[in-house]
């Protein structure tokens, strides 16, 4: 009961200048984290504490429930040295020994032992009389924001103290009671600080308890990130809303995307919205706007503009198309907003004029007479320059366009002018352009529509979700830009190891996969990175390059399915029989999925595997390969076998026209029907016979059995 009415919120608190916003975040998770850890580590906070981080430009900051004033008493168990390194030859206890009951405070005959593994330690209990809070609390504060992941620190005055931003004050109260002590050269206290301009003055706490409501009454500052995320998001829908507009804050998203999706959708999406988050406390949303000659230049680069450099969210129409408007979220909440607004309209303009310079002047020059210039651009010292990774790209993309039925020589085109635009100032200006900018150059010069649009899609996929190249076209140029890129880097040893990935090659596979999968494409993936490995001059690339490649992609792929949430016997079944033809990956994967559903898959499967098991057996034993046997009616003796035999000929067409027209769950579900015919058979027959002619026979039956049950998926790797 006493401890129950020592038990008090904690509130620790540290007021800085404005700091990284990118990191802010990240940067209050962790603090908190480090602090309640050690909080429960040392038995002040239990099972019962609830710990809500706050966060904004200013301030890292953090509450916990439940936290006790005073540590309880201990009983905390110290192991020591070996008990094999305890005592010397003569018996007496060794210096190690000494040392650890000394610190330990006890005795040797009150020392216990303890088994780990095949090694005996000593092992004391010593009572540890519990601390006050007070006693802790300063040190642990400390300690987590040495931990923090900041990579550059900075000091401060004629202080030796370092952090990210020069700290201004620290609040560290528990309930009602201010916990003393510095860090970072700053004392504790209950007095902390509102918005830089619309707060009062300096504000008092008088209870932790009350912190986030205080700090938005008093102090006009919304404390908590997530909470302040979610009210800008909310005052962007409103003014959405009301100008009949979309806001965007992700600028790869494509327009297409972002038409069909909610508001919460794109708020989840949005990392223009946390960086906005992290810059104000107070936030308030107006409305801007700039001259509408502006949107003669294309649209996504006036979106990167005022997204990047002024941290505007731009406004689209019902259509998609840009509006001259623009929303502004400030950190002042003033009656009259005209001064707001027009110093940002002000601030954007020239912003916006570049972007037409840039766009004005690129389109002096048409893309083929940038190719050649490609050459002064090394890709890699063992690659060569872009110029002879265009020519590579080129060649693969006209090849696997003739295998789409595409035209090869657009996809030559295509592929060509593919990374032209690598050498204009607008791609220069803002990288994420790649491609888009390249597809309005291709149409200025008057390339026709499906190679500008290849030229485009060539990046696509370029993250998680992303859209995938449409038409033969293309996909030509996106798979032959990838596998370049792949075999390449990965064939002069560049393989991504651990989180390193710096080529991109994990998202290049992805990207592969995605686009053979998902569009679909028959092609076979080890004929793709054949033809993309030879593609490279001799001895240029590792001799297994290709091999290697194709594991280091089916590991991407397992990986990519079970993120569908396929199970991985599912996987494993499917990708048995695919023989690399990944485009009937998630077709085949959705039959087993349905098949495994039924009763009477498990023993389907588990006849199955026995099946598999027979036939190795014979073939070991007698050498007879099985795979073109064929079945003897006139040897099929016993009458269980002569039911199963007829089972699967009436079967077999019924399975085979589910097969063809790609119904593969249909195909898996008439198997059923052969269950109490392979029953009986393994009940009633014995395969191993005697007679090596009926032996042969039943495993031919066997084996067409086997045929027959794994069209979709090997079945057997469903039995457990």
């Amino acid at each position: 009961m006493v401890q129950e009415q020592m038990k008090q919120i904690l509130l620790v608190e540290l007021l800085t200048e404005e700091l990284p916003p990118k990191a802010l975040e990240r940067l209050s998770l962790s603090f908190s984290d480090d602090v309640f850890a050690a909080l429960r580590e040392q038995g002040l906070a239990g099972e019962d504490s609830v710990r809500t981080v706050f966060a904004t430009p200013r301030r890292l900051a953090f509450t916990v429930t439940n936290v006790l004033a005073q540590q309880p008493d201990r009983t905390i168990e110290r192991k020591g040295p070996p008990v094999s390194a305890g005592k010397d030859a003569e018996g007496k206890i060794s210096k190690a020994l000494e040392g650890f009951m000394r610190a330990s405070n006890t005795r040797f005959e009150n020392l216990l032992t303890l088994q780990e593994g095949k090694a005996e330690y000593y092992m004391a209990r010593v009572a540890h009389k519990g601390k006050p809070l007070d006693d802790y609390l300063p040190d642990m504060v400390a300690q987590a924001l040495k931990k923090l992941p900041i990579p550059k620190m900075m000091r401060w005055g004629d202080t030796e103290h370092q952090f990210v931003r020069p700290v201004k004050g620290l609040v560290m109260l528990h309930g009602e009671r201010v916990i003393l002590g510095d860090v970072l050269g700053q004392s504790s206290g209950n007095v902390t600080r509102g918005h830089r301009f619309l707060s009062s003055g300096p504000i008092t706490l008088n209870n932790a308890e009350f912190y986030a409501d205080i700090m938005e009454s008093a102090g006009c500052v919304v404390p908590g990130f997530r909470r302040r995320r979610d009210t800008i998001a909310k005052q962007l829908d409103q003014a959405a809303d009301k100008l009949r507009a979309i806001w965007i804050g992700h600028g790869t998203q494509s327009m297409k995307e972002l038409l069909v999706m909610s508001n919460s959708e794109r708020s989840v999406l949005s990392t223009l919205l946390d960086e906005v988050t992290a810059l104000v406390e107070w936030p308030v949303v107006y409305v801007g706007e700039f001259e509408p000659e502006f949107l003669e230049v294309p649209q996504e680069c006036l979106i990167l503009t005022m997204q990047q450099n002024q941290k505007y969210f731009p406004l689209l129409d019902a259509r998609g198309k840009l509006l001259n408007k623009f929303l502004i979220v400030s950190n002042m909440q003033v009656e009259d907003a005209k001064h707001i607004v027009g110093g940002n309209q002000r601030v954007v303009r020239p912003r916006l004029s570049d972007a037409r310079f840039f766009f004005n002047q690129d389109r002096k020059q048409k893309l083929e007479s940038r190719v050649t210039r490609l050459a002064d651009v090394v890709y890699h010292n063992k690659l060569g320059s872009q110029l002879q990774r265009v020519e590579r790209i080129t060649t693969l993309a006209g090849t696997i366009a003739r295998l789409l039925d595409a035209d090869k020589a657009q996809a030559e085109l295509a592929a060509r002018l593919a990374k032209a635009d690598l050498l204009t100032d607008m791609v220069g200006e803002f990288p994420e352009l790649q491609g888009v900018m390249g597809r309005y150059y291709a149409l200025h010069d008057g390339e026709k529509p499906a190679v500008a649009d290849a030229i485009e899609a060539h990046y696509h996929p370029r993250f998680a979700g992303d859209s995938l190249p449409q038409g033969g076209l293309a996909c030509a140029v996106a798979l032959a830009d990838k596998l370049e890129t792949l075999l390449g880097i990965y064939g002069i040893g560049q393989v991504p190891t651990g989180d390193k990935d710096p080529f991109g090659l994990r998202r290049n596979a992805l990207g592969i996969l995605r686009i053979l999968i998902e569009t679909p494409l028959n092609l076979p993936l080890p004929a793709l990175l054949k033809t993309a490995a030879d593609n490279f001059p001799a001895g240029m690339l590792s001799a297994t390059v290709a091999g290697d490649v194709e594991g280091f992609m089916l590991d991407r792929l397992r990986g990519y399915l079970r993120d569908r949430s396929f199970e991985a016997s599912h996987i494993e079944a499917v990708l048995h029989l695919l023989n690399g033809r990944l485009h009937d990956t998630l077709p085949r994967l959705e039959g087993v999925r349905m098949f495994a559903a039924l009763e009477a898959s498990k023993d389907l499967s588990a006849a199955n595997k026995r099946v598999r098991n027979i036939m190795r057996k014979n073939q070991e034993e007698l050498g007879v390969a099985m795979h073109n046997a064929v079945v003897k009616p006139q040897l099929l003796v016993e009458e269980a076998e002569r039911n199963l035999h007829q089972a699967m000929i009436d079967i077999t067409p019924f399975a085979q026209s589910y097969l063809d027209r790609g119904e593969y769950g249909q195909n898996l579900k008439a198997l059923v029907t052969l269950k109490p015919f392979i029953d009986d058979f393994f009940n009633q027959v014995m395969v191993m016979a005697e007679d090596q002619a009926l032996r042969v026979n039943r495993a031919a039956l066997l084996q067409q059995l086997g045929i027959l049950m794994n069209q979709v998926a090997d079945i057997s790797k469903l039995a457990v």
